[in-house]
């Protein structure tokens, strides 16, 4: 199969032919039609995540964002069959811990990740392990662009958004990074009613934000206090706050953005600088009964609820989707992350 490879941190990927993958027995193989370009793929890109076991394996396939048609089923799969067209959630179990038996399959025990514990959608076939229960029917109603863009950010957002941080409609929502993720999160608060103020040191990003669902916007670089910018807009706090980033300055800023008992959700993972701390103003969130809530992905038996919305018009994954590429075009996009040049969402739909 064709496929974009990492041989190297930092290094452009190399489009080469690399094996097709066998067919697990309780997996199936997907043709990929679409994979989404996406932050943790730079990440991986950069050597990133070794702090938490997943730094990549080299040569890597990468690509965890992706849908498409299911090429054969093993004998031990019984919901799929070849010809279907399915989505990929990026957080996959095993189907045997108490968490996948809990219908929390995200936080499995034992989890696997395309793109980091196997090869991805950056290549034209994917090995998908423990089909029945890691993938999701794609409805005909949606296409393999918007497809792409639920298998991580848009599905993780709507998980930390809807069931982890229980937003509700009137809340004051302040996100602070305006990538994917952080696009993902406007636009799902903005859908189920909550006022959303968007964070980011780019105008170009906040136009973006405004378009999918943000009232309010406020550019960091000019704000000499982006937390009082906040308090300014909403009188007296955000209810909710998002950091869609992970960077130390877009965590902080989250939690010292809430009103008294609000809630900071955590989507964002850190980068070399972090490496997975970051100094907390405690006692503030003490005195004035914050929480601080993680994410992680979506089980894949919460995405019917995600795609009822998606089939009724309420969400437009494709509205955050500014280019596709094809896989010689990877490497240019995962090289503009590194200076947050992107805009919006890149989709590699050509093989």
């Amino acid at each position: 199969m064709r496929a974009a490879v990492m041989e190297a941190v930092r290094k452009p990927l190399v489009v080469k032919e690399m094996p097709d993958p066998q067919c697990p027995p309780n997996g199936v193989i997907l043709r990929a039609e679409a994979e989404g370009i996406c932050r943790s793929d730079w990440h991986a890109w950069s050597g990133d995540w070794g702090w938490i076991g997943l730094a990549p394996p080299m040569p890597l396939v990468m690509g965890h964002e992706f849908c498409g048609v299911v090429e054969e089923a093993g004998k031990e799969a019984h919901n799929f069959k070849k010809g279907d067209r399915v989505l990929v959630p990026f957080s996959q179990g095993d189907g045997i811990c108490e968490y996948c038996r809990n219908g929390q399959s995200n936080v499995c025990a034992n989890p696997t990740l395309p793109g980091f514990s196997y090869w991805g959608g950056y290549g034209r076939y994917v090995g998908i392990p423990n089909a029945d229960l890691n993938l999701v029917p794609m409805p005909e109603e949606v296409g393999f662009l918007e497809g792409a863009s639920m298998g991580c950010r848009f599905m993780t957002s709507y998980h930390g958004v809807v069931d982890r941080a229980q937003v509700r409609p009137g809340e004051w929502v302040a996100v602070h990074g305006c990538g994917g993720i952080g696009l993902s999160a406007i636009h799902v608060a903005a859908a189920i009613g909550a006022n959303v103020v968007a964070v980011d040191l780019d105008d170009r990003k906040l136009e973006l934000a405004k378009k999918v669902g943000a009232q309010y916007t406020v550019n960091a670089k000019r704000s000499e206090d982006v937390a009082m910018s906040v308090f300014d807009i909403t009188k007296g706090g955000a209810h909710v706050s998002v950091d869609a980033l992970g960077i130390a300055t877009t965590c902080r800023n989250s939690i010292l953005s809430l009103r008294k008992q609000g809630r900071s959700l955590q989507i964002g993972l850190t980068t070399q600088a972090e490496q997975g701390e970051v100094q907390l103003p405690i006692d503030r969130m003490v005195t004035m009964e914050l929480q601080l809530i993680a994410t992680l992905g979506m089980p894949a038996a919460r995405y019917p609820s995600m795609l009822q919305m998606v089939q009724a018009g309420k969400l437009n994954p494709k509205a955050m989707i500014t280019e596709t590429v094809g896989l010689d075009g990877a490497s240019r996009v995962l090289e503009e992350m590194t200076n947050f040049q992107n805009v919006g969402v890149s989709i590699i739909d050509k093989y």
